[in-house]
């Protein structure tokens, strides 16, 4: 009897290591894919068309289901801290109430369904692809617990960026007719794989802000720092290139947003634990990296940017002004027509997805080229959600402000720097949503809801190896200064 009651315990502790050793598999499987659909999205021109947006909800859906299966084997489905994407969610439910019908009617023959959005359809297709993208960020969320994954998701988006720069540089330098590589590509427009020069900038601005987190905001062991500045060269040399006004301005607020996040760091710390010294020395370390970058994005302007790009900055002069040009296809015109299309549905607005359908009735045009985005993401969501709309993002907004205070006084390390990396990309792509529309691109889109996952994802654990590596240096440090380092983490 109790040969067998041990026997059975054998087989039960076997069979709880079988299932851990496959929920583990599963787990890399889920993140490493996800990893993949990061590149694969951005590949055809963003994933704009329907096939492309359709292969990646499809992919991220799948993914889901297996993180259902995972659930089921750990019997658990705990993803950690959301509330950056409930927002999202309640935006999702605002646009599904949006594209239901309540009745139809026959006008001329055709009929026409009575809904709040004035494209049901659309709506309904925004909804799906948000949830794909909510899902995809909360699946990063769950599965970048430890801190080599957290690094792999880092790495990957500024590895993204560094090669779809280089494929623009690459482009702009020998494309001399319709089509490189991809068939839509035409010669003398957009950048890199976009067919829009903007949506580049939008790639960019979170590996920018990435960069400048893992290279100014981390507080130790800055590896690889050179390579990571030529990177931020790199991706600067390429946004010049692309000629994106908007993204010049966006990425020049991300560093003066991180020099000022890294002097304000620093103060604090310096009135906490540093000796002035210390405080002193990383001042000097911030002002030489931002006198290296100001040269650096002064000498790029010059160099690279030239006529052309004075002759556009005179072009978004003559956008905004009001003058009778362009078809009234001016940010001006576009906006105007935007706030009185927003005074018409101030509640729940006219539909989100459905802006291009509802602006031709307040758009004061030929109808030549008739403006299918607002050039300004914040003003498209007060006129396709409303004062809703407006009420979920502010929420929004003050979820962020609570997480940016809770890392600040809980994470360090890499991750530390990561997330406030994470914050500068946030505040870069924020600016450019002023002018421009770079998040209606899915790829785009993916990697700004990755930036809210490594500022979602709790203090990630580090494997066995780096613990050991940690002690072995331990071992060959003084005990009096190991005892300041533990005083000083404490104090942090």
């Amino acid at each position: 009897m109790k040969a067998s009651r041990a026997q059975v315990r054998s087989f039960k502790q076997d069979a709880e290591s079988g299932e851990s050793r496959v929920a583990k598999l599963l787990g890399a499987t889920i993140f490493f894919a996800l990893v993949g659909v990061i590149f694969l999205t951005a590949i055809p021109y963003g994933s704009v068309e329907p096939w492309s947006q359709a292969i990646f909800e499809c992919l991220v859906f799948a993914l889901g289901l297996l993180w259902v299966i995972h659930g089921l084997i750990e019997s658990s489905w705990r993803a950690g801290n959301l509330q950056l994407f409930f927002p999202l969610i309640a935006l999702i439910v605002v646009a599904i109430l949006q594209s239901l019908s309540w009745s139809q009617t026959e006008v001329a023959g055709v009929k026409v369904v009575n809904a709040i959005s004035a494209d049901p359809f659309g709506s309904w297709l925004f909804a799906l692809r948000l949830a794909a993208l909510t899902l995809a960020g909360i699946l990063a969320v769950r599965f970048a617990r430890n801190s080599v994954r957290l690094k792999i998701l880092v790495h990957a988006i500024v590895v993204l960026a560094v090669i779809s720069s280089i494929f623009g540089i690459l482009r702009q330098a020998m494309q001399h007719d319709q089509g490189f590589i991809l068939p839509a590509l035409r010669y003398g427009g957009g950048f890199a794989q976009f067919i829009n020069k903007n949506h580049f900038a939008f790639l960019v601005e979170p590996a920018m802000g990435l960069l400048l987190g893992i290279t100014i905001l981390r507080e130790h062991h800055r590896q690889h720092i050179l390579i990571y500045f030529s990177a931020m060269i790199l991706l600067w040399v390429a946004l010049v290139m692309s000629k994106s006004r908007g993204g010049l301005l966006a990425v020049t607020v991300q560093i003066l947003f991180a020099a000022l996040l890294f002097i304000y760091l620093n103060r604090r710390r310096s009135q906490q634990v540093l000796g002035w010294r210390r405080w002193g020395y990383s001042v000097g370390f911030a002002a030489v990296t931002a006198t290296v970058l100001a040269i650096a994005i002064g000498a790029g302007v010059a160099w690279l940017g030239g006529d052309q790009l004075t002759t556009g900055i005179q072009t978004a002069q003559i956008e905004i002004k009001s003058t009778d040009s362009h078809e009234g296809a001016r940010r001006r015109d576009i906006w105007n027509a935007t706030w009185r299309m927003a005074r018409a549905h101030p509640i729940i607005g006219a539909g989100l997805g459905g802006f291009w359908a509802e602006v031709p009735v307040y758009h004061d045009a030929s109808g030549a080229q008739t403006p299918a985005q607002a050039h300004n993401d914040y003003l498209e969501l007060l006129a396709s959600a409303g004062l809703v709309g407006v009420g979920i993002f502010f929420w929004f907004g003050v979820v962020l402000v609570k997480r940016v205070r809770w890392v600040l006084g809980t994470l360090s390390g890499f991750q530390r720097a990561a997330v406030l990396g994470a914050l500068v990309g946030i505040v870069g792509v924020g600016i450019h949503s002023l002018i421009d529309f770079g998040l209606h691109i899915t790829g785009n889109a993916l990697l700004f809801t990755i930036l809210l996952s490594i500022l979602s994802a709790d203090k990630t654990t580090n494997g066995p190896h780096r613990k050991r590596i940690k002690s072995q240096r331990s071992d060959n440090v003084p005990s009096d200064v190991l005892m300041i380092r533990d005083s000083e983490t404490a104090r942090r």
